[in-house]
């Protein structure tokens, strides 16, 4: 029982978890989960989520999503749908709320300059750098770096794109100091936070695409799943007199992506109740060592999705103006770390020490934590006084 609410048994529970690996006294009036959730909010990485990179560019205007809009939007959707399947609401909802804390500035532009700068010098990865902010990099604690998450939230967030086969150095290092399970399926809270973040992303891309002028309607019509919700959307309003075309637009686009997105949710919990019901799992373990994931689409709005996708990489994540930002954006973020990482005494004093005593691989690490924390103009801001002359240092 959950504030009042029973799990069911496969759902992770409270008072089973494997605890923290710094031990420390449990809250009388939260359970584990609720505490990681509020750390999760409280931290710096959660703000710093603002002002970073969804697809568009924070400056391109203040409407579009950031990393902390669709973490939220992620988390509603998590939220909702364990409610439906009787899983611990607290726990996928700080999966949901943590699950891009390791984003860089610039979105996955950004990730992919540091990914090429770190190739020979330990990799980068925004998954394993979630872990690293919240097991090591926030600084809040007197007692501890990092967060100290309980085991289910960390195993949950390392899992999040499924079993890890290849771990990186940093993330195997923490997971046998904690014992987490890596090789395994995550718990079925975390599977509905991370199939919540594609329903998220679809449902607000398909809105920003359309709102950037990238996308219209009629490029949608005959989209699985997309074109009949935008057919059930203009029935819907065809009685409505817009007092102008903006309006419209405005109504039958949000019309039109609630409806995707409850497509999608309601799909994923009707599927995910029938695989649990031929599994039979009787404990959350039973669903990690189940021989394929339990949470998922139906076969056929898997492959809408799949569609969705590629429609979306095609016409938004790959359209010129995105492309000539994406562009931008990974120089800039190439440069900061080929200037810091050639010199060191030009970060701020508390980086700048840490360099110290490192040797190269130490040093692109400290490095690539220091960019993979910055916002979007931040690091704008961070390139112009690194690398032009008249620009206050």
């Amino acid at each position: 029982m959950v504030n009042g609410r029973e799990v069911a048994a496969y759902a992770v529970q409270a008072q089973g978890s494997r605890g923290r690996l710094h031990p420390e006294p449990e809250a009388q009036s939260r359970t584990p989960w609720q505490r990681d959730r509020d750390r999760v909010i409280h931290s710096q990485g959660f703000r710093t989520l603002q002002y970073k990179t969804q697809v568009f560019v924070n400056h391109e205007g203040d409407f579009f999503r950031t990393r902390l809009t669709h973490s939220l939007e992620v988390a509603q959707i998590a939220r909702s749908i364990a409610r439906q399947l009787g899983l611990d609401e607290d726990l996928t909802e700080a999966l949901a709320l943590a699950h891009d804390l390791g984003h860089t500035p610039f979105g996955h532009a950004g990730e992919d300059a540091l990914k090429a700068a770190m190739k020979d010098l330990g990799g980068f990865d925004h998954n394993t750098q979630s872990i690293r902010l919240v097991t090591h990099l926030e600084a809040r604690y007197y007692a501890f770096n990092g967060l100290n998450l309980t085991w289910e939230t960390l195993e949950g967030l390392a899992k999040h794109n499924g079993p890890v086969r290849n771990p990186s150095p940093y993330l195997a290092e923490y997971a046998d100091r904690h014992g987490l399970m890596l090789q395994t399926h995550a718990s079925a809270e975390a599977q509905v936070a991370a199939l919540s973040d594609d329903i998220a992303y679809h449902g607000h891309d398909l809105d920003d695409g359309i709102r950037a002028g990238l996308l219209c309607f009629d490029d949608l019509e005959g989209l699985p799943l997309v074109g009949s919700a935008l057919a059930q959307a203009r029935a819907a309003g065809s009685a409505y007199r817009a007092p102008d075309p903006a309006d419209a637009s405005q109504r039958l686009r949000h019309e039109m992506v609630r409806r995707v997105i409850d497509a999608l949710a309601s799909d994923l919990t009707a599927q995910t109740r029938a695989n649990l019901a031929a599994a039979k799992p009787r404990s959350a373990d039973d669903v990690r060592l189940s021989a394929v994931p339990l949470v998922g689409f139906s076969d056929e709005v898997a492959q809408a999705n799949a569609a969705v996708r590629k429609f979306l990489y095609a016409r938004v994540y790959r359209h010129w103006r995105v492309n000539r930002m994406t562009r931008k954006a990974r120089l800039v973020t190439g440069d900061l770390f080929s200037v810091l990482f050639e010199d060191p005494s030009l970060l701020p004093d508390l980086w700048r020490a840490r360099t110290q005593e490192a040797d190269p691989f130490g040093r692109a690490r400290i490095v690539a934590d220091y960019i993979a924390g910055m916002t979007d103009r931040f690091a704008m801001e961070e390139h112009r006084r690194l690398t032009e002359l008249s620009a206050l240092g």
